[in-house]
Formats: structure tokens, C-alpha cells, sequence
């Protein structure tokens, strides 16, 4: 699988922002704005997040040009990575392939995760790069509009 990082371009956003609004998508990441459809919302989000220094954000692109994308950031004191790929190319090993560049990328250690509990196709992800479970906790999530158990992961090499 040949799966390259490159900086997140602005050419990138509207696509991005097309599979962050896929309602089966959203369902599997479960935390994600409450209106995913808001494009007003998306572009603050990125605007703020690409100009943030704290925030590490790579493109993923495949043989086919851009499959989705990886950041990782701080959040409470410890660093946390998160990535989003095109749901039309989920279980082809995108994610798996991107993660193991990203920690390459990103070398801060530990490096946490969070998965919905029902999202077992990213707990695979997590698993196969060295991420183990440490933990679990039950956070509203704005994506499905309900309490979602949440399963936090920790790469500690």
C-alpha cells in the first residue's frame, strides 16, 4: 500500500469536508461537530486547527490522490492523535499504513488515542501500530446526539 503524508492543502478542504459530513462516517466517529453539515463550522475548525503550532495535521494520500487525513495536538496536558479517511476506502489498510508514518512524524510519547467503542475498524488501526486500551470513559458525543462510550489507547514506544 503506498501511503504518503504531505501538508493539508487548501485544495484538500472541500473533500474533507464532504466525507467529515457522511452520515455514516459521523455515526462511526461519533465525536464530531453537532452539525456536521455546517460548512461555516468546518472552515473554523480548520482555520483554527492549521494555524495552530501545537497542532501537527498531514494530508494522506494513496495511488489515487488524497484518502483522508492525520494530526495529532494537546489536549489536557497529553498528546493525542486523531485522522479521518475517505469512508469510501475504509478496510484497505489506509489508516494503518498512515498511523505507522505518522508516529514517525509525531514522536512525543505516550501518545494517546480515543475510539467510539463501536468503531472496531479504528481499534484495529490503533492495535496494529503498538496502541494499547487504558482506559474507558462516557462523554457526550455531538456526532449522534447520545452519551458513547469512548475507549482511550496509549502508544508508549
Amino acid at each position: 500500500m503506498g501511503v504518503t503524508l504531505r501538508a493539508l492543502e487548501d485544495a484538500d478542504l472541500d473533500q474533507l469536508f464532504e466525507w467529515e459530513r457522511d452520515p455514516h462516517a459521523v455515526v462511526m466517529a461519533a465525536f464530531t461537530r453537532a452539525d456536521p453539515s455546517d460548512r461555516s463550522s468546518f472552515d473554523a475548525h480548520y482555520e483554527r486547527v492549521r494555524n495552530d503550532p501545537d497542532v501537527t495535521m498531514r494530508a494522506i494520500d494513496d495511488e489515487r490522490g488524497l484518502a483522508g487525513m492525520i494530526a495529532s495536538f494537546s489536549m489536557e496536558g497529553e498528546r493525542e492523535v486523531s485522522y479521518w479517511i475517505d469512508p469510501s476506502r475504509w478496510g484497505r489498510g489506509i489508516g494503518s499504513a498512515a498511523l505507522e508514518a505518522f508516529v514517525q512524524v509525531e514522536v512525543t510519547r505516550p501518545l494517546f488515542a480515543r475510539v467510539a467503542q463501536h468503531n472496531t475498524g479504528s481499534a484495529k488501526v490503533l492495535i496494529r501500530a503498538g496502541f494499547v486500551q487504558v482506559g474507558t470513559e462516557t462523554s457526550y458525543a455531538d456526532g449522534v446526539g447520545r452519551d458513547v462510550v469512548e475507549h482511550i489507547y496509549r502508544l508508549a514506544l
